[in-house]
């Protein structure tokens, strides 16, 4: 199976490098022309559990040069994502395949603007990885992915796609509510994401104060009121799912704190922003969930 994966940052260059790792054909696509050659000239570096492994890949920065593809991969930003699909159309034929894993909501149906819905599935991951540099990468939390048909129906290609990631390491299930997990993926990325953006902190520090976790509490209550009111089946307890997923990646620095370290836009838009539009269409108040919104874009506006 050829991959082409668009946007290959810390999690796009995890992806890549474990299925390069297994045999299949990867292309790392991404604008960043010094991670683009250190890639290409040294493979990619995972740092994972203490140690270091080098994986060779094929990585360019021209998404023309790749041919066609049997399976398009989204790890773009959220606000780039029009973008991306944009230059993948190239890359299609007949029965390409277009899978999103990126974050917060929305992003499928950017993607079925321009291409056929039959062709897109939707999933989500539990992995967590961070960017330390050109051509290097901590693997910082292990977790499954969820794949789905937008129709929920369990067909052969997302089987087989679950297989390939399965062997390449990425342990895989298929989902025929796929969209439930995304918004129970959310309220992950809505109780961890910008609380650590903001404090600087690591995932799992955020467990270590009684004043970040009533702000973990708060928007992820929000964010449930939201959900239930949509009809999105919420399973278990969100709110002790979120501190496990903390604890469980403690030393990560989650991608949104990635964002502001570096002086670089975040995906508050697809996440907690997301939330407000959907509690502003519903009209639900979630002052918290505002509240952190904007804080994020005022740094964002100072940048």
């Amino acid at each position: 199976m050829k991959t082409v994966i668009m946007g290959s940052g810390a999690m796009g260059s995890l992806f890549g490098g474990f299925l390069s790792r297994s045999g299949e054909e990867v292309w790392l696509v991404d604008i960043r022309e010094d991670h683009i050659q250190a890639l290409g000239s040294a493979g990619l570096i995972v740092e994972e559990g203490g140690k270091k492994q080098t994986i060779p890949v094929h990585a360019t920065k021209e998404v023309t040069s790749i041919g066609k593809a049997d399976l398009v991969l989204f790890f773009v930003k959220a606000y780039h994502t029009e973008k991306a699909v944009s230059d993948a159309l190239v890359l299609q034929k007949e029965d390409t395949v277009f899978l999103t894993l990126q974050n917060g909501l929305g992003n499928e149906e950017t993607i079925c603007k321009r291409v056929d819905p039959r062709k897109v599935i939707l999933g989500v991951t539990n992995h967590g990885a961070t960017f330390l540099g050109p051509g290097c990468i901590r693997h910082a939390g292990w977790g499954k992915t969820y794949i789905g048909e937008l129709n929920g129906k369990v067909t052969t290609r997302v089987t087989q796609l679950a297989q390939v990631f399965t062997r390449a390491g990425i342990e895989s299930e298929i989902s025929s509510n796929i969209q439930s997990l995304v918004w129970n993926k959310l309220l992950i990325n809505v109780g961890i994401n910008a609380v650590a953006a903001l404090t600087g902190l690591k995932n799992g520090h955020l467990l270590d104060y009684p004043e970040t976790l009533r702000l973990m509490e708060a928007l992820v209550s929000e964010t449930i009121a939201v959900a239930r009111e949509k009809g999105i089946l919420i399973e278990g307890n969100p709110i002790e799912k979120v501190k496990a997923v903390a604890g469980a990646t403690r030393e990560n620095r989650c991608s949104m704190g990635q964002d502001i370290d570096n002086r670089r836009k975040t995906e508050i838009d697809a996440i907690n922003g997301a939330v407000v539009r959907e509690a502003d269409r519903l009209g639900i108040p979630v002052p918290y969930n505002q509240m952190i919104t904007d804080l994020v874009k005022v740094i964002e506006k100072n940048f």
